[in-house]
């Protein structure tokens, strides 16, 4: 009998496919079964980049959620429409971490700065694929201070800043606009919290800004 540990998959060999952005290799590994068994050889492929933090931006004080509009190849390679509202996010940095990068990320797309900061939930983007984990945060910001345009010229970024009500952007999520999961994630997460955050980030209340 095999327990279903981690200890006991065993990677026979992992082969590099590709390296660019993305790396891509393929595993070769058995693992163990439900009925106490070790599978047979497998081959699965994963896709790696690292991993990311993203921070829905949220102003108290204006009842105002902040995202960014920009341009995404994997949905233009779709047919729908390549411009999507998400969450701030970017990878994480060698000895980074991931409250920090929320924060870094938050300025350089929005022009917001954050002050307190609250863990939603960190999350597998895509298991069956990839070893990415995402860790989401909620951030206070004052949002008559976001910019209109950001994002960094180098990098190749062009995008908008969003600053709605926060009605507005609720609205959207059950509309069915809101088509990438972070973003999800983070408004259903907005609803369920929206009364303690403005009871947290209101008038003369602690965040730092």
């Amino acid at each position: 009998m095999v327990e279903r540990t981690a200890e006991n998959v065993q990677i026979l060999e992992k082969k590099p496919l590709y390296k660019g952005f993305f790396k891509a290799d393929e595993y070769f590994l058995r693992y163990p079964r439900y009925d106490g068994t070790m599978s047979r050889t497998v081959s699965r492929e994963v896709m790696e980049r690292g991993h990311a933090a993203a921070v829905l931006l949220y102003d108290a004080e204006r009842e105002k959620i902040v995202l960014v509009e920009q341009f995404r190849v994997g949905v233009y390679l779709t047919g729908e429409n390549p411009w999507i509202a998400e969450c701030v996010a970017g990878i994480i940095g060698q000895g980074e971490t991931p409250e920090a990068v929320a924060r870094r990320e938050a300025v350089e797309e929005s022009g917001c700065e954050v002050g307190e900061i609250i863990p939603i939930c960190r999350y597998f983007s895509s298991p069956g694929g990839m070893s990415e984990t995402l860790y989401v945060f909620c951030g206070q910001t004052d949002s008559s201070k976001c910019a209109v345009e950001a994002g960094l010229e180098n990098e190749g970024e062009d995008t908008r800043v969003l600053v709605w009500d926060a009605d507005e952007a609720i609205q959207a999520l059950l509309d069915g606009k809101i088509n990438n999961a972070v973003t999800i994630i983070s408004l259903q997460w907005f609803m369920l919290n929206r009364r303690m955050l403005k009871e947290k980030w209101g008038r003369n209340k602690e965040g730092g800004l």
